[in-house]
């Protein structure tokens, strides 16, 4: 029996890695280089802070339109067609913008060119990420008792590629866009490649409502309604998300403008910041157990608003970084507190459309926080952190405080 067991678990562990694992670390990579490069490269090629605060915008607009109908092109596609073909989409993206930006080093066709490039990446990674997503869970299914290790092991591919992604954007583009830009088109090949390998997912007949997305984010607002709770929590880091959008919509302009370091300085806040996120998760995973969800959510709300507050007012590059690295280390322990309270209080049958609803809501300030920068005049931008910082506080304070009481927070 374990003679049979043995061979039957490696080869299930095989293709976990084969059609699951690996291509899902070259697409989080190529998303996470794309996501934090792409701004670098606007600043590095226009000098301006205004198209950088524009392309964030462009770059979470999209995801934002693509986050409401992708998920319905993979049920009734296949996670493994739409991967395979987002990530071939942005190796092609990336590919022309490579040549245009080599033929163009400046002026209006760059400028064009890296504009266009935020809204392709932005709304293809949402369609690699759901898909891959997806492939995800259904191996978690298929792995029954072992689904737990799964997803501990995506779980740790993505924060891996936060953690290296913008450090090595930020470093590529030191030898210029072109490279930059070749590089992260190379590992968006190898994805699409990769997703090739995807195992098949469950498939939506053809014939189901066209209606299905817009009735299900109707519905996923409706539960989100009817929870409290859970609604008083997304107010509260809806208005965060604001503060923390701004501050990586400025990041390149006040680490390359203010401070006077290099884009490879503006890679590393964001990779150590992501390194502090995952050292959080882990710790509040213990924390949780010992005091339960309040007593952990206000302790990283409280950190999160004291961080960005002093970040708003940095003397210096160095204790820049660190308050970044705090202040989304806070901000990642209140998203391990969001996730179990979805998990309790959302029922499973409407558990997509719900998750679908509150991901739009948390993503609405980002490209607000683009727009910020954009018409702000870059030695103004330390009054209008300070102003969303406190905004920020207000917000978490009062959801904290209205859920002091709540018996879902108490244990």
């Amino acid at each position: 029996m374990n003679a049979a067991i043995a061979p039957r678990h490696a080869r299930h562990s095989a293709g976990l890695m084969r059609g699951v694992y690996l291509p899902r670390t070259a697409d989080a990579l190529a998303s996470a280089m794309s996501t934090y490069g792409i701004p670098l490269l606007v600043l590095a090629t226009t000098n301006s802070a205004a198209l950088t605060g524009a392309a964030f915008t462009l770059e979470w607009i999209p995801r934002l339109v693509a986050s409401g109908w992708a998920g319905t092109i993979v049920d009734r596609r296949g996670a493994a067609v739409v991967f395979h073909l987002a990530s071939l989409g942005r190796a092609l993206a990336l590919a022309a913008g490579a040549v245009l930006l080599h033929l163009h080093p400046s002026g209006l066709v760059a400028n064009v060119t890296v504009m266009v490039l935020a809204t392709t990446t932005g709304m293809l990674t949402v369609f690699s990420y759901i898909a891959a997503e997806t492939a995800g869970a259904a191996a978690g299914r298929r792995a029954g008792t072992r689904a737990h290790r799964v997803q501990a092991v995506l779980l740790g591919i993505e924060q891996t590629a936060t953690l290296a992604g913008p450090a090595l954007a930020g470093l590529l583009l030191l030898a210029g866009p072109p490279p930059m830009l070749a590089v992260i088109t190379t590992i968006s090949v190898f994805a699409a490649l990769l997703a090739l390998r995807t195992p098949p997912t469950p498939v939506v007949p053809a014939r189901a409502p066209k209606g299905q997305p817009g009735t299900g984010l109707l519905t996923g607002w409706r539960t989100i309604r009817s929870l409290p709770a859970l609604g008083w929590l997304v107010t509260g880091l809806t208005v965060s998300n604001l503060a923390t959008g701004l501050l990586q919509a400025a990041g390149p302009v006040i680490v390359v403008k203010h401070f006077g370091q290099t884009t490879t300085a503006v890679g590393l806040v964001w990779s150590a910041a992501a390194g502090a996120t995952l050292l959080s998760v882990t710790l509040c995973r213990f924390a949780l157990d010992r005091l339960g969800l309040w007593p952990v959510g206000a302790t990283c709300a409280a950190l999160a608003s004291l961080a960005c507050l002093a970040a708003a007012q940095a003397p210096g590059y160095l204790s820049y970084l660190v308050l970044i690295a705090v202040l989304m280390a806070a901000e990642g322990g209140m998203t391990v507190v969001l996730r179990i309270l979805r998990s309790r209080l959302i029922p499973p049958e409407r558990f997509g459309s719900t998750l679908s609803a509150t991901i739009l809501i948390l993503l609405l300030p980002f490209p607000l926080a683009g727009v910020l920068t954009a018409l702000t005049p870059p030695d103004a931008l330390g009054h209008v952190i300070t102003a969303c910082a406190a905004l920020q506080a207000i917000g978490l304070f009062c959801a904290f405080a209205r859920l002091r009481t709540d018996p879902t927070l108490r244990t």
